[in-house]
């Protein structure tokens, strides 16, 4: 299977950039949905910038988002998740040499094993060593994804060893990578740049808009994601009769960026157990299924809730906190370390699968105007301590000290 470039003609790399720049090849394929598309997103512009030429392999959907950008070669490929891994461990090395690359950046938890240069594996799937997750799969009967998971964890585990150099998103994940795998893992925290985040100003869709005009002059509730079972949505559901009850003559809605049916979610999760949640519960006209917004437009919709709201059991950084927190939005957060670290003193926290413990913050936070704006500005000035150019950087003198380090050993 031969990528292609845009236009269908067959890609190819020509060296010739000066000696001092350094040759980055980006394994971007897995980049489909959540916090792999928003890396992917954000990082590839500002490597334009960069002391780099970066060839760029990703899938054609992904590549109409960007312009043609000075220093970064593109190579499209649509490719099955199945086929993917067989292309990574056998026709990329050739590849990469073709292109004459120094440093191999491999984005998607697997690394590739011997590769023919120094290999960055970043990893940012939780899953794979959460007991909460397996736990969890296993009370859902969801036996097969059980299997693949732990046979992806294992490859995942060992891809660790074969990478010269694995990073992590947050010090918390990469210290639970480090007793996972007994390895050293480098973190090096994802950013964010409010500024490009709020760029496009087109408005959210008629669809959106009508369904967010139901929850006019209520508190509403925001949880950013698609659905999938480590965010825990059935923690969310059961905290709504909760909420009801504590605020019987104050009425609110849980704003949804998803839809809770089958086919509506990327992924194999299936939102049956919290469709039906709603139901048993009778809290159906408290929750407001937005269906998927552009990334694009998610500023607008943080610009319209009240309070941010996650009950996820596992994480590597959560980018949505960062993005309410900038866009003045009070947060309230399952107790996890990776929560903690990212929003630090700027958010409540709750026991990750206690409904009651989330109502009683939610409530605490909503019950005085003056907690809330205390809240926004701490979290504003929180989120201002992630940069996606601070992480670029960093991660641009890694590659730097692969390569040095790759010159000096042959050269001795």
């Amino acid at each position: 299977m031969v990528p292609s470039a845009p236009g269908g003609a067959t890609a190819g790399c020509e060296p010739g950039q000066l000696a001092s720049v350094i040759r980055l090849f980006i394994n971007a394929l897995s980049a489909t949905a959540g916090g792999g598309l928003t890396y992917v997103r954000n990082v590839v512009p500002l490597l334009a910038a960069a002391p780099v030429h970066a060839t760029l392999m990703v899938s054609p959907t992904l590549r109409q988002e960007f312009d043609n950008l000075s220093n970064v070669d593109f190579l499209e490929m649509d490719i099955s998740a199945l086929q993917r891994f067989w292309f990574e461990q056998s026709q990329l090395k050739e590849l990469i040499r073709k292109c004459a690359a120094d440093v191999l950046l491999s984005t998607g938890n697997f690394a590739v094993r011997k590769s023919p240069v120094p290999q960055i594996l970043l990893s940012r799937n939780s899953i794979y060593t959460s007991v909460d997750y397996f736990r969890d799969l296993k009370h859902r009967h969801q036996y097969r994804m059980l299997a693949d998971t732990y046979v992806r964890g294992m490859f995942a585990k060992r891809s660790i060893h074969w990478a010269d150099v694995t990073v992590a998103p947050s010090e918390a994940f990469a210290a639970e990578l480090e007793r996972w795998t007994g390895a050293k893992v480098v973190s090096i925290h994802h950013g964010f740049d409010r500024e490009a985040f709020t760029r496009n100003t087109a408005p959210l869709s008629d669809e959106v808009e009508a369904k967010l005009a139901s929850a006019n002059g209520v508190l509403k509730l925001l949880f950013v994601s698609h659905y999938n079972y480590y965010r825990n949505f059935e923690t969310l559901i059961r905290a709504l009769p909760i909420l009801r009850a504590k605020f019987p003559d104050s009425p609110l809605r849980l704003l949804l960026t998803c839809e809770l049916a089958s086919g509506k979610n990327p992924g194999a999760c299936r939102p049956d157990l919290a469709a039906n949640l709603i139901k048993t519960l009778g809290v159906s006209d408290m929750i407001v299924e937005l269906g998927t917004v552009p990334y694009g437009q998610l500023h607008h919709l943080y610009a319209r809730a009240d309070i941010y709201v996650t009950a996820a059991y596992a994480e590597t950084f959560a980018h949505p906190l960062v993005e309410a927190m900038s866009g003045g939005l009070p947060v309230v957060a399952s107790d996890i370390p990776v929560h903690r670290e990212i929003c630090g003193q700027a958010a409540y926290y709750f026991d990750r699968f206690s409904a009651s413990e989330l109502a009683a913050s939610i409530s605490r936070v909503a019950a005085s105007q003056e907690t809330m704006k205390r809240m926004a500005v701490a979290g504003a000035q929180r989120s201002t301590t992630f940069s996606w150019a601070l992480h670029v950087r960093r991660l641009v003198e890694l590659c730097h000290s692969l390569v040095n380090t790759t010159a000096s050993l042959e050269s001795s």
